[in-house]
């Protein structure tokens, strides 16, 4: 099917019309993840008995806070999954680890919370961390604490019994805490927080990394212990960053260089790569480097790229924040979780009871050209896909399909009235903000409009952008959430990214995962993702659209289009 320009965005959205049932929300939040403990925050109760923003399929608990998540792993065929939670309201405080497990990472059985405030070490709060398979397969979790002093130190816990498969006791290490601030290691006491998976070196000494911040240098502080209990501070970090602040729930672990398959986080040698990844929150996004791990030195040694500056390779360009990998032994497989914090004012986060959720697992590998890597939504989200609309290029009228999953694809042939790209627009989010879905170009802007009113008041706009860059041609991918509300007060920031594909060889793929209020996309095949919190007040029920569109000049070939409606997963 071809999608040729048209002269106005209401005549350029053709090919498809899906109906939506869709919610509505208020304000912004400001972005916060391992919080500066505030002990006089205030208990919350929702004031609203309507909730037509929760998730289809998207974690999240039943009500309250959530941000982080915290020590995924798998233990005898079961996913656990812990997370960051305010047992007593909407906002950030009183923080406990929340629990669920789950078969397939997609339906969840709520337990009671893991870890709370019980020791000097955590009396303050119980902050984010990581689990580690010890040897025999036994987990143990490192997490921070917020002492008495309000200083961040590491602490241990372990499970109360092994024969439990969903693990819903955990008990703490007497020794906490195990690492801590102290006046000759040099440490930040309000910079030390977020332990990641521990791997073990070839000496049998377990190594572990600390995020931290030195003036404005962001950096990882490594420990070493033989025993999981006993740890000594390295004299260097493993790596350091200027200018980059502090590096908050980092990641540090092993990718393999001929296969999609994910590797133990202990696995050093040939045939792998490793990444570190931090959460930036300057930017703020969770940057990554790719590069080589000198375990002689205990150095991380990046190819390229930094953890600074929009040029930083990033998980997700969107609202995206504090994620976590685990390895997956079970089918061989890195996992990536993430958080999406709300665009909702407090105020409203406290009206609807509830704030915060969980983007979809996803699969995490190399990309072929071994320069960054890819995502995809894990396979099991497709068991939810119900009705399957197979697009033509007639008009198409159906039921409700909220939540839903849709692909499609692109294929440009002619390319000579490209737009030329000014050396000058190296911010891909600028860009799409000045070139936004309503800026007519030559080659785009093409892509989906969701969670659209009918007469386009609304809508959020995910779509492609080409442009000629020297001999080459740049793909710019946009999530444009400036009409995707008729209400101000949301937070409609534009994201966008360049995606490194080859449109003169490929096709041009975007997939989109939409949920209520979330619009996660995937482009290039997941080389860039870009996670969207959009609140309509129009396109609301069967008032709500998806549109296939093209408000470029030039003709656009969509090679395929298909749509699932999707059921509802059981989320706690």
């Amino acid at each position: 099917m071809n999608l040729p320009g048209y002269q106005n965005m209401a005549k350029s959205c053709i090919s498809l019309i899906l109906f939506f049932s869709v919610i509505l929300s208020h304000g912004v939040v400001e972005l916060q993840a391992s919080n500066p403990f505030y002990r006089n925050l205030y208990t919350s109760q929702s004031t609203s008995t309507s909730q037509p923003y929760r998730t289809g399929y998207h974690f999240q608990p039943p009500k309250n806070w959530m941000n982080d998540p915290n020590g995924p792993m798998i233990y005898k065929g079961i996913y656990h999954l812990f997370y960051q939670y305010n047992p007593k309201g909407a906002v950030w405080g009183n923080i406990v680890w929340g629990h669920s497990t789950s078969t397939d990472l997609i339906n969840w059985t709520p337990h009671d919370a893991a870890i709370y405030p019980t020791q000097p070490s955590d009396i303050n709060g119980c902050w984010s961390g990581s689990a580690t398979m010890l040897p025999g397969g036994k987990p143990a979790i490192l997490y921070t604490g917020i002492d008495p002093d309000n200083k961040q130190v590491q602490n241990l816990a372990v499970p109360k019994n092994l024969s439990d498969s969903y693990l819903r006791e955990w008990v703490k290490s007497p020794r906490n805490p195990l690492m801590a601030p102290t006046a000759t290691n040099h440490i930040n006491a309000s910079f030390f927080r977020d332990p990641t998976t521990a791997w073990l070196g070839p000496d049998k000494r377990w190594r572990v990394i600390i995020g931290s911040q030195t003036k404005d240098k962001g950096l990882a502080f490594l420990y070493r212990s033989k025993d999981f209990v006993y740890w000594t501070k390295a004299k260097h970090p493993l790596h350091s960053e200027n200018h980059s602040g502090m590096w908050e729930c980092p990641d540090f672990f092993p990718v393999s260089t001929n296969s999609r398959k994910g590797v133990d986080t202990s696995i050093i040698g040939l045939n792998t790569k490793h990444v570190l990844k931090a959460s930036v929150g300057k930017i703020p996004h969770d940057c990554y480097i790719i590069g080589t791990y000198n375990v002689t030195a205990d150095k991380f040694i990046p190819e390229e790229g930094s953890m600074n500056g929009v040029s930083a390779l990033t998980y997700d360009y969107g609202k995206f924040y504090a994620s976590k990998t685990f390895f997956d032994i079970a089918k061989n497989r890195r996992i990536l979780l993430g958080w999406i914090n709300e665009s909702s004012t407090q105020e409203d986060d406290i009206k609807k009871g509830w704030s915060g959720l969980q983007a979809i697992p996803r699969g995490l590998w190399l990309d072929k050209s071994g320069k960054q890597l890819v995502q995809w939504p894990i396979p099991e989200v497709e068991k939810l896909r119900a009705k399957k609309v197979n697009l033509s290029s007639k008009l198409l009228r159906g039921k409700s399909l909220l939540p839903a999953d849709v692909e499609i694809s692109f294929e440009i042939t002619k390319f000579e009235k490209a737009e030329v790209l000014d050396p000058n627009w190296t911010n891909p989010q600028l860009l799409c903000s000045q070139k936004g879905a309503s800026v007519k170009g030559a080659l785009g802007p093409f892509g989906l409009l969701v969670l659209a009113s009918k007469n386009l008041k609304e809508y959020t706009a995910v779509f492609f952008r080409i442009f000629k860059n020297k001999n080459k041609y740049a793909v710019l991918m946009c999530s444009d959430q400036n009409r995707s509300s008729l209400n101000n007060d949301n937070d409609k920031t534009t994201y966008g990214a360049f995606l490194d594909v080859d449109p003169v060889h490929e096709t041009l793929s975007l997939r989109s995962l939409i949920d209520h209020s979330i619009v996660e996309s995937f482009g290039g095949g997941g080389k860039a993702c870009i996670t969207a919190r959009v609140y309509p007040t129009l396109a609301i029920d069967d008032e709500a659209h998806l549109y296939a569109f093209n408000y470029g000049t030039e003709k656009i070939n969509v090679t395929s289009l298909s749509a699932w409606s999707m059921k509802t997963a059981q989320i706690n």
